[in-house]
């Protein structure tokens, strides 16, 4: 094949497995109809008629902008007003004790991003579970770092704190950055969520990992799902756990406008840095903003007005969270509707404790997925699982879908 491309981009091919999915649904819906169709495909929150749900209060907030809010430039840093709403919406209550920075982001994948780029050193390996969003893997690979894993759970699905452990040995190594990444609350794909104690655990090794004396840590945590994965101060309370660590630990929360503010297309989000010495905080911002001057420039102004329009109005605001309790009740029960028909029929899922997603292993992904086409189901064929949007699907939908999945996999002899 003829190339004129550089050596560390040749090659390079991306076939999202998601979108492929999700237009394969879209073209079954023009031709059978909405109603005979399980589109379990994408993370976006759709109605219980399968429409994509924009909140009412978010869309009224951003048709009402002035010109100036919807086509003008932002600042690289982001909208100081965003930012600040960022950091309440986060954390609420929550707040860590510390220093903590922010900067605008292209979404949660922007933070993502920025803390793979930033921390780690070309050739470096970055450590996340072994149920992980995709993507993650081509950020660190287009960046020239390696994606690395470990087990999530051990045999009583309960965090598998020996196998983390010995992978974060490994790692501290050979290399001087630790960067770790965690999905939580509310996993993609599998919805689980790491508990209290387990955070607990996890900061004790890394204090003592630190203390050797030669490496620095670099939490990165994904809470896309956080608006999605429980009752708002309960689910935001492990933000505290952050404050006051070692210098050595650096915390980077990426938070994300796409689910709780149904955003999605509008790609924004913001990377937040807790760290308790201001040098290192002060570093973050510095360093993150080039990154950001040097790839997308500066975000999406509307989108962050919007939100911190919202926040700032109490009226607005509460308005919005009563909004969007709705849909977070709505997933749950859709959720439940899955897990306890799950159980009744013997189909075997992971954890399951909030967000958009709910994943049943199996090592024969594809051939169930393609299988289940043709029952006008389309779901997502992981590398060792099934995952399936519950955020998208109806509950008429949802009923009876754990036993037309079950009996396929049976069918195939894949149980």
């Amino acid at each position: 094949m003829t190339s004129v491309a550089a050596k560390h981009a040749k090659g390079k091919k991306l076939k999202d497995v998601i979108f492929v999915t999700a237009g394969q649904a879209a073209e079954d819906v023009k031709i059978n109809g909405r109603e005979f169709v399980v589109n379990g495909t994408l993370g976006a929150i759709h109605d219980e008629e399968g429409k994509l749900v924009f909140l009412k209060t978010v869309k009224d907030e951003y048709l009402a902008l002035d010109d100036c809010d919807h086509i003008g430039y932002a600042p690289i840093a982001g909208l100081p007003d965003f930012l600040k709403a960022a950091e309440e919406a986060c954390f609420s209550q929550s707040r860590p004790e510390g220093y903590i920075r922010s900067i605008a982001t292209a979404g949660g994948t922007g933070g993502i991003h920025h803390l793979v780029h930033n921390y780690t050193d070309p050739g470096d390996e970055v450590l996340t579970a072994d149920w992980y969003w995709g993507a993650y893997r081509i950020i660190c690979s287009d960046t020239g770092r390696t994606l690395v894993t470990y087990a999530l759970f051990d045999e009583h699905n309960n965090f598998n704190h020996e196998a983390f452990k010995n992978r974060v040995n490994e790692l501290a190594a050979k290399q001087t950055n630790v960067v770790l990444l965690f999905n939580t609350p509310g996993n993609n794909p599998t919805g689980y969520s790491i508990e209290d104690r387990d955070w607990d655990s996890i900061l004790s090794f890394l204090k003592e990992l630190v203390a050797i004396g030669r490496n620095n840590v670099i939490i990165g945590i994904d809470v896309a799902y956080l608006d999605f994965s429980g009752e708002k101060e309960e689910v935001r309370s492990f933000f505290k756990k952050f404050g006051n660590l070692p210098k050595e630990i650096l915390t980077c929360v990426c938070y994300s406008l796409s689910k709780g503010f149904t955003m999605y297309g509008q790609r924004v989000g913001a990377l937040i840095g807790i760290s308790s010495d201001e040098e290192v905080a002060d570093e973050f911002l510095d360093i993150n903003k080039c990154t950001s001057r040097a790839t997308w420039s500066n975000n999406c102004r509307p989108a962050m007005r919007t939100m911190a329009n919202i926040m700032a109005d109490p009226d607005k605001f509460a308005a919005y969270e009563a909004e969007r309790n709705c849909y977070y009740q709505l997933i749950r029960d859709r959720a439940e509707i899955f897990k306890q028909e799950a159980e009744q029929v013997g189909l075997p899922m992971l954890p399951y404790r909030g967000g958009f997603f709910i994943t049943i292993p199996t090592d024969a992904s594809t051939v169930i997925c393609g299988e289940l086409k043709k029952e006008h189901i389309y779901v997502i064929a992981l590398a060792n699982g099934i995952r399936i949007a519950a955020c998208g699907i109806p509950k008429c939908q949802m009923t009876g879908l754990a036993e037309s999945i079950y009996n396929v996999m049976k069918r195939l002899g894949k149980l």
